[in-house]
């Protein structure tokens, strides 16, 4: 699947995920990507391009939108549709992973012997 068709097929990309999680409470652009950063411990960044990309597609999607009183910044916010898209995200996640967990049981012998 193309990455522009994830969130029309009701998936989140690693970025969008990352953001919208982060937009469960009201943040601007940079504290975006830092609460990100911190949070992963630096595995995973985005940079400022690929932010408002997404901001973009997910305020277009109205997974996201202004918060009130944001002031000089831009500050966004997670919509209902949002939180329920990631919570939704979330699960199927977990189901991906216990698939990878259920496969690898299966095959570990086969993957101890490579």
């Amino acid at each position: 699947m193309a990455r522009n068709d994830a969130l029309d097929a009701g998936e989140l990309t690693d970025t969008s995920f990352y953001i919208l999680l982060s937009l469960l409470e009201a943040r601007h652009g940079y504290l975006i990507m830092q609460t990100i950063e911190e949070w992963t411990d630096g595995e995973f960044t985005i940079g400022p391009a690929s932010l408002y990309t997404t901001i973009k597609k997910l305020l277009k999607a109205e997974l996201i939108e202004l918060a009130e009183g944001s002031g000089k910044k831009k500050t966004y916010i997670a919509t209902a549709a949002g939180r329920e898209l990631l919570k939704s995200d979330v699960e199927r996640r977990r189901r991906m992973i216990r698939h990878a967990e259920e496969v690898w049981q299966e095959k570990e012998d086969v993957i101890n012997e490579a």
